[in-house]
């Protein structure tokens, strides 16, 4: 073997993993199955996505707590019946070339992507807990658990998720530049699989040291090539973008 390709091998190797950032938010409009399947098309790995839980329990793709910035509709998720919810437009604000793209549960998802292409579920409102057990019986049933990281900014919820089901994988979302962010993620007490800091809140030695701990690391939400090469160049092992199909094809010229 050639010192070129063994480099090349190796490169290949640590290269990061390309997360599309509620779908391909960039290019379709986001957390809708258009931009999932767009995401997926463009070489994805894996699919980050935001959920609340409807007024009769179903798990709702949306990243706000209402339905005003992103349908044609308004009212808090939380306060509404999954049936209305569906009744909204979640293409049109994009383009008119997405009109009639439905709010979807999460259920859709899983059923739209290939196995192979994992799913960052961030869970952006608990309810007061109803979320916990509706969310953890979904994912147990058909090994959905082996395909999930479940994230949030809530990290008490994350840590009751992980104690009701050991097998879940959680990742720590958060806007700080910490001291030392493996620490941080010891101070749980259990197993976290991955830190998703803002990308410009982690250097190369916070990487190095995520990574000696046996974490991963996926910093969100970064669209634009400088920032990659950084990102690239500490060592990260994910990255969450809104463009994945260029993040790829960044990554394939390296």
């Amino acid at each position: 073997m050639t010192v070129e390709i063994e480099h090349d091998m190796k490169r290949n190797a640590s290269s990061p993993i390309v997360i599309g950032h509620r779908g391909a938010a960039g290019e379709a409009p986001e957390n809708t199955l258009a931009s999932f399947r767009l995401a997926a098309e463009q070489g994805s790995h894996m699919v980050e996505l935001d959920i609340h839980l409807s007024m009769d329990g179903k798990l709702i793709v949306c990243h706000d707590d209402t339905l005003d910035r992103t349908t044609d509709c308004s009212g808090a998720i939380r306060s509404l019946h999954s049936d209305v919810i569906r009744e909204a437009d979640a293409g049109s604000w994009f383009s008119p070339a997405f009109a009639g793209e439905r709010v979807p549960f999460l259920e859709e998802v899983y059923d739209l992507l290939p196995e192979d292409v994992e799913i960052n579920v961030e869970v952006k409102d608990s309810a007061g807990a109803l979320l916990d057990e509706i969310l953890l019986d979904y994912l147990r049933a058909e090994n959905r658990l082996e395909r999930t990281i479940v994230s949030s900014f809530d990290h008490k919820l994350l840590l009751r998720l992980k104690q009701a089901e050991p097998e879940l994988r959680i990742g720590l979302l958060y806007a700080a530049d910490l001291i030392h962010h493996a620490s941080y993620a010891a101070l749980l007490e259990t197993e976290v699989w991955s830190l998703h800091p803002h990308h410009g809140l982690i250097g190369a030695q916070d990487a190095e040291d995520a990574v000696a701990a046996g974490l991963h690391i996926y910093p969100y939400t970064s669209n634009h090539p400088a920032e990659w090469d950084r990102l690239v160049s500490i060592g990260v092992t994910g990255i969450i973008t809104d463009f994945p199909g260029r993040l790829k094809e960044y990554l394939g010229r390296l």
